[in-house]
């Protein structure tokens, strides 16, 4: 998951704790009852609220790239030859 637009001041997740989150998004879906709790139980470490308050920010910030609010990064073409070598690694 993205920078999700949190401060500092919001707990940090972690890389395996977003897998987690994704994973149980897909599982318990809207009409799951106590889908958030599910979701917390699944993901370790976190509560509820935090699950929900986690998913109400991708929400948002998906919304905010779909409206296009959101710049695309400047992506630097590589220098001559640089993909030359990225193939020759690859075999």
């Amino acid at each position: 998951m993205a920078s999700m637009s949190m401060n500092s001041s919001m707990p940090q997740w972690t890389a395996k704790q977003n897998k987690q989150f994704e994973q149980a998004l897909a599982v318990y879906d809207k009409e799951t009852p106590d889908r958030w709790h599910n979701i917390a139980r699944s993901v370790g470490g976190k509560t509820a609220d935090e699950v929900k308050r986690y998913y109400e920010l991708l929400v948002r910030d998906v919304k905010h790239i779909e409206a296009g609010k959101v710049p695309f990064p400047a992506y630097r073409c590589p220098p001559a030859g640089a993909m030359a070598d990225y193939e020759a690694d690859r075999y």
